[in-house]
């Protein structure tokens, strides 16, 4: 009951503040903050569609709704239109929808025995170790590994700020996902595209396409290697 109450609202949450919010309430909001009409229109359509969602069964529903989406919305007004608010603003709208539906079910305070349970499961804390790793600590430690090589590239600097840092990550864990779930062909296809991509742009610089291939085989292999490890530790599967 409460899995199902959660997939309405987050599906009412999803509809109100992207399918039937216009532009120009949220340039409205933007620019004239609480003075705008936009954004009362807004936070109430938010309410109205997730009591609507709710069946009206919860009056505290589009109460709670209605002032902290308000209360959101007016603060990320006053914020740059970027990325990282973007997400802060979300997370905040899905935390709320989180905190009313384990207040209003019973069955939400179960949620926090499997919490507790996910805390002492190694499987669980191996994870989430392999992905911190490869995140940002193995990103640093490629590029100490890679520094002899790095500093011999008259590099100009053609490149996006730190593009070649996000794909890395998104790199490693990928390939460790893939690895996890037995996807080696997929692997081998991801690791093909790269390639072909990379070094069709430095064709004409192949002390680049070396530094870049030496780059790429360190990463895929931390995340091989880690995924391997990792493997040790998940149960079973058929």
């Amino acid at each position: 009951m409460l899995l199902l109450w959660y997939f309405k609202m987050i599906a009412a949450h999803l509809l109100t503040d992207f399918a039937f919010q216009p532009k120009a309430w949220v340039e409205g909001r933007v620019e004239h903050h609480y003075k705008s009409r936009h954004i009362y229109f807004h936070v109430l359509l938010t309410a109205i569609t997730a009591w609507l969602f709710d069946g009206f069964n919860h009056s505290a529903t589009p109460v709670v709704i209605l002032v902290t989406h308000f209360g959101i919305d007016l603060w990320k007004s006053y914020r740059p239109q970027k990325i990282n608010y973007f997400l802060v603003d979300q997370g905040l709208h899905l935390l709320v929808i989180g905190g009313l539906g384990w207040l209003l079910f019973e069955p939400g305070f179960e949620s926090v025995q499997v919490l507790l349970n996910a805390l002492h499961n190694q499987a669980y804390w191996a994870i989430a170790l392999a992905v911190i790793f490869l995140t940002h600590p193995s990103g640093i430690l490629i590029g100490m590994l890679t520094t002899r090589w790095r500093v011999q590239l008259a590099d100009s600097g053609n490149t996006l700020g730190a593009a070649g840092k996000w794909i890395g990550m998104l790199e490693r864990l990928i390939i460790f996902i893939l690895v996890v779930y037995n996807q080696y062909e997929a692997i081998g296809l991801l690791t093909a595209a790269k390639s072909i991509l990379r070094f069709s742009e430095s064709k004409d610089a192949p002390e680049r396409s070396e530094y870049v291939l030496i780059g790429t085989l360190i990463s895929i292999s931390f995340a091989l290697i880690i995924g391997l490890i990792v493997k040790t530790y998940l149960p079973v599967s058929s």
